[in-house]
């Protein structure tokens, strides 16, 4: 019985399963399965592998999109351009790490921002989200900072997010999970009073499917997207390459 599934610490948060279980139904692939994974840390990988050996492919999330790298044999150059991993294809007994995030994150925002958008962006968060949305704003020729709690070399911190900074910057993308289910009342602290009906605010977040963030950017007339269509777009990328099929769009 072939069988997918999703990795990382924490899963109450995901649609995963769901998605592809409709999926399996719609295409009338009864034997097929989608389980979550829980693990406590990375470490319990091989144990599972070994304990599921009808596994055909794997996504992966927080916090192990990094972490899982030493246990696969290869790297696509989608995930080696990212730093992070989010799709694990089963080949020949060997585990090939490959990242559909870029993808989904670059298809939603062109659907989302005016093709002739020539603003810079702000990303909210540096963990392996992050990295993906920086790939996907190179592609597009997007300038961006990134904001942390912490200073880093290149970016900025959320201390320095001036009214001034905002008007500079008419995307902001939150990529991090302060706002997910169950923890509904988080935000990231960005100066919303800046916000106009120019400015575009597009949440990797899918549940709620109305983040505070987004309700926040709402209420100062900008324009808001959640993560769904992203979810939706990297999941038919990982079905494509588990099957070993050409993607209908370029990673």
């Amino acid at each position: 019985m072939p069988q997918f599934g999703l990795l990382g610490r924490s899963l109450q948060h995901s649609f995963s399963q769901t998605y592809f279980s409709q999926k399996f139904d719609s295409l009338h692939l009864a034997d097929h399965q989608y389980e979550l994974f829980e693990l406590p840390t990375i470490d319990a990988l091989p144990e599972l592998l070994a304990e599921h050996p009808d596994l055909r492919g794997l996504n992966v999330t927080i916090p192990y999109k990094e972490q899982v790298w030493p246990y696969l044999d290869e790297i696509a150059s989608s995930a080696a351009r990212v730093g992070a991993v989010n799709v694990i294809e089963f080949s020949d007994g060997r585990l090939i790490g490959h990242n559909t995030d870029v993808v989904g994150f670059r298809e939603s925002l062109k659907g989302f921002v005016p093709a002739d958008f020539a603003g810079r962006a702000l990303v909210l968060g540096s963990g392996g989200a992050s990295k993906a949305v920086e790939v996907a704003l190179r592609d597009l020729n997007i300038g961006y900072w990134v904001v942390s709690r912490n200073p880093m070399g290149t970016g900025l911190t959320y201390a320095e997010l001036t009214p001034q900074v905002l008007e500079d910057h008419l995307l902001v993308i939150n990529a991090t999970p302060l706002g997910t289910y169950p923890k509904v009342d988080e935000y990231a602290p960005i100066p919303y009073e800046a916000l106009t009906p120019q400015h575009y605010l597009h949440d990797l977040i899918y549940n709620p499917s109305e983040t505070e963030f987004m309700r926040r950017g709402q209420a100062a007339g900008a324009q808001t997207k959640n993560g769904f269509e992203m979810l939706c777009l990297q999941a038919e990328a990982a079905w494509s390459i588990w099957n070993k099929e050409q993607p209908s769009i370029a990673l």
